[in-house]
């Protein structure tokens, strides 16, 4: 009774500044971070950092600010972003197994329902990771089938290369066909005719989203009870995953599946391991959608560089004809013969930084980086593009320069600070597979064609982001050698 004769004397606008300040308080509370938390720049109340932009860009003009290791939000989400070398490394091998779980977005809660093994956790997610690990080596290190398989796709992209010849032309739709036939044939163990082309289409659909558009997904993960309610490319984004992984049936098919049904019955007591036939239908997606993006942009990205730097282009050719000759088909045994080659192809994926930023992860336990305070549940995401440029690792980071993989001898040498896979125990499972695919795809045209670029039109990027975000689609000319 005491509060009316109050509550009558505030006019609205009075309540209104009253309700303002109140959740400006509880906005505060919310968001106030542990003690020794990384610092970060100033976020908005209730939306965080939003608009900064989740691109590797803007994550180097804030650790230039706050650090390596510094703090972002989105609406009361924490995120510690870890940039460079020394810090990469902590997070995801020294104490890799403080940062292995994963928290599974709004936009793909309702689609993938923790199944698969890009956004699993625990005993689910070892389970199914070593399963399909063990069946990617074998199939990797099978060298007469890998190699059989891929150098029958190595004889339908040079054909499809050669019936350009005189015109300028997009690679992209026909290098992402033969590396979509190369994960298929693991995958489903056959090779796929012109009517996969729908499935492709999906894969490249379902990017629209959750790979180009990262501030929106932010905005999502945010505010999921408001976005989903209106229609844009998450809704064409959601839908186009959802048939990926529900809609296709994966019986239908051979090989990785088979073994995969057998693991079925043998585990029908392990429910936690979750070998179910929706967890089968999740991870086909994750491997056929992962693996074609990182073959295709690299392989693209490969000849656009050899435009660029055509001396770089003479070289490789001239260890191919040395090596291999002009006529004999590329083999994987090759390779250590071929250090230049090596070199190039690992070069192109350290500068071009095809996944420039790890998928987030969440703590499992309190953790100490840097003498930061990590409490358990946050998300960190790790900066690769910071590793793969740290000058401290590399001689000429912002340069394409083979050469930081080869020694004084012109013998290939590893780099440990070479992450285009990630490292750790959620590294990139097709590594090997990726590797042999690229070596002879990539020697394979290189030992037939020459590449140039449209006259007035040559690649003039100064980094990947230029040709990324360019309107115009990057053409090619290719003649025979």
């Amino acid at each position: 009774m005491l509060l009316m004769p109050l509550l009558n004397a505030l006019d609205v606008k009075s309540c209104l500044g009253l309700l303002l300040i109140s959740l400006l308080i509880f906005d505060f509370w919310k968001s106030k971070n542990a003690p020794n938390f990384p610092p970060g720049p100033w976020s908005f109340p209730f939306l965080g950092n939003v608009f900064l932009g989740f691109d590797c860009r803007a994550m180097d003009e804030v650790a230039a600010k706050f650090g390596n290791i510094f703090s972002l939000r989105v609406g009361y989400d924490k995120i510690v972003l870890v940039s460079g070398y020394e810090w990469v490394k902590e997070v995801l091998v020294t104490q890799g197994d403080y940062f292995l779980d994963r928290i599974i977005s709004p936009p793909f809660k309702e689609v993938v329902q923790g199944n698969g093994i890009s956004l699993s956790s625990g005993y689910k997610w070892r389970k199914q990771r070593h399963f399909t690990a063990f069946h990617l080596k074998a199939f990797a290190e099978g060298k007469n089938a890998l190699e059989h398989h891929i150098q029958q796709e190595c004889i339908c992209l040079c054909q499809s290369f050669e019936e350009e010849q005189g015109s300028p032309f997009n690679p992209h739709d026909i290098l992402n066909n033969a590396t979509v036939h190369v994960i298929g044939c693991f995958v489903y163990g056959k090779h796929f005719d012109d009517n996969f082309t729908d499935f492709q289409n999906l894969l490249l659909n379902s990017d629209s989203m959750f790979i180009e558009n990262i501030p929106q997904i932010q905005f999502y993960n945010a505010f999921p009870g408001i976005v989903k309610r209106f229609y844009g490319p998450h809704k064409t984004a959601l839908l186009n995953y959802a048939k990926l992984s529900k809609d296709w049936d994966p019986f239908d098919h051979r090989d990785f599946i088979d073994s995969y049904i057998e693991e079925i019955d043998k585990r029908r007591k392990d429910t936690e391991a979750a070998f179910t036939g929706d967890n089968l239908a999740c991870i086909t997606v994750d491997l056929l959608k992962t693996g074609t993006q990182t073959m295709t942009d690299t392989l693209r990205w490969a000849l656009l560089l050899m435009i660029k730097y055509p001396n770089v282009q003479k070289k490789v050719q001239d260890e191919i004809d040395c090596v291999i000759g002009k006529w004999r088909q590329p083999c994987l045994v090759d390779r250590a013969s071929m250090p230049y080659t090596d070199a190039v192809l690992h070069e192109t994926q350290r500068v071009t930084n095809i996944f420039p930023l790890t998928a987030p992860r969440l703590t499992s336990r309190d953790s100490i980086l840097a003498g930061y305070f990590i409490p358990k549940g946050t998300l960190v995401i790790c900066n690769l593009s910071s590793v793969l440029k740290d000058p401290s690792q590399w001689e000429k980071p912002d340069q394409f320069y083979p050469e930081h993989f080869l020694d004084d001898r012109r013998n290939f040498r590893k780099r440990e600070a070479f992450y285009p896979f990630s490292a750790g125990k959620r590294s990139c499972l097709g590594e090997q597979l990726a590797r042999n695919t690229l070596f002879l795809f990539f020697t394979s045209l290189l030992q037939r064609f020459s590449f140039s670029a449209p006259e007035g039109r040559g690649p003039r990027f100064k980094d990947q982001e230029q040709v990324k975000t360019s309107q115009e689609p990057s053409q090619i000319f290719v003649s025979l050698r």
